[in-house]
């Protein structure tokens, strides 16, 4: 089969319309960085780029005006790595000229645009959190002082010039700001050092913060998703003791609470918000199986528009990424498991719709593999989610067991998915489970899986693989379990605890000795990392048990590992210990390193190797396809 396509980089990675309808701004990734580039709507012609260094990336973009851009700027190591923003922010306008940074560590250090030397450099980092679209010339930033917790604060920034004016102070550690409709800062959600979540609010510009929620004492996290088009309701995302998230509308004024919605599978996954300069929420993403959406009043336009589009292109999840002021253009992103997405200029009036371009056009979606929602019982009862992909041959297939990284919070999702689509292709059934542990289903399932790593979260993995079998959907005798980061933990303690159920397992930049993580690594680096760790993980002394590395003599099937020298995540470390304790016990390991790699190989030759390396291991034991 060909590697080759799914190595290739994507052709751009976002597309947002400008407010006059005039230009498109495009992220375009390159070989080891990310950059801008800005087109006229007429002609498409380049009329400005903006990029930087090597593991620099353009991280988020937003049209400040109908013909400026402000930048933020990450840097990311590894290919699985989420990138790391630096804080700095830039601004470039639509016709080109020099970029200006506005903020960051660089400045006085680069000459990028104008004036830059009048600048003091300062050890801050920015986010832009309101591009405030009645005021072409400011914005607001939340400004996170460089140290270990910080007290962050708000300030309106300037950007053309990058000058500041204090806006408003954080009352809790690691603030996150909430804005209202007219740009007033409102509520402030933050952590100390003991991940406590605190939620505050103040009904305007120089009042006080009063505490609207604190975990503490509720045993729950209110998160503020915007107001409503009144600007005196308020929509939090609120935790329950039992059960998802439900949608509720907080009265600024008095401190009622009224629930808006509530689904009893998932979680609300995201917010819809209105078309044009309305910038307020009338609606919510869904992720229960396949994507969908939900409204607060379904006679609004936004619903109507987004009725008409999925009915347009049924059975893709459809989102609107951005508009034009009058509302009367937007642009469409259509998705799906087998589609990587497309993109459309839509006419609101004509009702129209042209294509502009595909991410990886070179993915003909009628030739991609279906991705099927299942749902299942553990052993103990508990309802758990997943996803099978099937190859497109049929029949009963060998079957590669695939658990999600993170592990605490982070999910699985209905989509493209690169990995899993090379795997089908390659003859494959592919099964994914939202083990305990997983966000989007609710505080009690994510809480369930702490300290069960090993354990619990392990048993979901099993069950999930036994039930493939008992539904058909497997061969007993031709299954392996494969994962990257925390996946590949689960892959090397599955092949362990169930020696007879697991013909190999394959881990990628793989975490395999806990009690490192307390001295490796970026995660303890600070004390609210430690504070994670000791929660999450379990106390240093009683992680040896469950760790593959102590394992290894349990271990009777054969193993591929790889990692990158560079990985600040996983370090190197746990790779090679269990490489060497694998060794020792006498199982056959296979091993790949590059030195020079991050968390997840970046370079397209290196992800080549890796790929056609896993894919002859997974042969040899299952009886699939090899890379050409």
């Amino acid at each position: 089969m060909d590697v080759d396509a799914f190595v290739r980089k994507d052709q751009f990675v976002d597309i947002k319309l400008s407010p006059n309808g005039e230009y498109f701004a495009a992220t375009v990734p390159l070989e080891d960085s990310t950059a801008l580039a800005i087109t006229s709507r007429q002609g498409n012609k380049l009329l400005a780029t903006f990029g930087m260094g090597k593991n620099t990336h353009v991280d988020g973009f937003w049209w400040v005006s109908p013909d400026r851009v402000v930048i933020a700027m990450a840097e990311k190591y590894g290919s699985l790595d989420e990138p790391i923003p630096t804080g700095e922010l830039y601004a470039i306008g639509a016709e080109g000229g020099k970029p200006t940074i506005l903020v960051g560590y660089r400045i006085g250090t680069q000459q990028v645009g104008s004036n830059i030397q009048q600048k003091k450099a300062e050890r801050v980092s920015a986010y832009l959190i309101d591009s405030l679209s009645a005021d072409t010339k400011n914005v607001l930033v939340a400004i996170w002082p460089w140290g270990e917790e910080p007290y962050t604060r708000v300030e309106r920034m300037d950007v053309f010039t990058g000058r500041r004016v204090p806006v408003a102070r954080a009352p809790v550690r690691r603030a996150h700001f909430t804005t209202d409709n007219a740009g007033a800062v409102r509520f402030a959600r933050g952590r100390g050092i003991d991940n406590i979540s605190k939620l505050y609010h103040r009904s305007g510009e120089g009042a006080e913060w009063v505490l609207v929620n604190d975990e503490a004492t509720t045993h729950r996290v209110e998160v503020p998703l915007g107001f409503a088009e009144d600007n005196r309701t308020a929509y939090l995302q609120v935790e329950q003791a039992q059960g998802t998230d439900i949608l509720v509308a907080y009265d600024t004024t008095n401190g009622e609470r009224r629930e808006v919605f509530r689904n009893v599978n998932v979680d609300p996954d995201g917010v819809i918000y209105a078309n044009g300069v309305r910038d307020f929420p009338v609606g919510l993403f869904l992720s229960d199986g396949r994507s969908s959406t939900t409204f607060f009043d379904a006679g609004a336009p936004e619903a109507r528009l987004y009725r008409s589009l999925e009915g347009a292109f049924p059975g893709q999840a459809v989102v609107i990424t951005s508009s034009t002021d009058d509302g009367k253009e937007v642009l469409v992103n259509v998705s799906s498991d087998r589609n990587p997405g497309e993109f459309y200029l839509f006419d609101t009036q004509a009702k129209k719709a042209d294509f502009l371009l595909a991410r990886r056009q070179w993915f003909d979606p009628a030739n991609m593999a279906e991705q099927r929602p299942v749902r299942l019982k553990a052993r103990d009862g508990v309802d758990l989610h997943g996803y099978l992909t099937l190859p497109r041959a049929g029949g009963k297939a060998p079957m590669i067991v695939l658990p999600h990284g993170g592990p605490f919070g982070v999910r699985d999702y209905w989509g493209f998915e690169r990995e899993t689509q090379m795997l089908a292709q390659a003859g494959y059934t592919v099964l994914q489970v939202n083990y305990r542990g997983s966000g989007g289903y609710g505080r009690r399932f994510r809480q369930a899986g702490a300290r069960e790593a090993g354990g619990k979260m392990q048993d979901d993995v099993t069950d999930a693989t036994r039930w493939a079998i008992a539904e058909g959907h497997a061969d007993p005798s031709r299954i392996c379990i494969y994962g990257a980061s925390y996946g590949a933990y689960a892959a090397l303690v599955g092949v362990a605890k169930e020696p007879g159920l697991y013909k190999c397992a394959a881990g990628y930049v793989g975490l395999y000795d806990l009690p490192m993580m307390f001295q490796r690594g970026d995660v303890q680096e600070t004390r609210s990392g430690e504070t994670f760790l000791r929660e999450w993980y379990g106390d240093k002394s009683a992680l040896s048990a469950v760790s593959p590395t102590n394992m290894a003599d349990r271990i009777k099937s054969p193993v591929f590992l790889a990692a990158g020298g560079e990985d600040e995540r996983t370090p190197v470390e746990h790779t090679e210990l269990m490489e060497r304790r694998l060794k020792a016990a006498g199982v056959p390991v296979e091993s790949l390193y590059y030195k020079t790699e991050g968390h997840g190989f970046y370079k397209p030759e290196h992800q080549k190797e890796y790929y056609t390396r896993l894919l002859a291991f997974f042969s040899k034991h299952l009886g699939g396809a090899t890379a050409k």
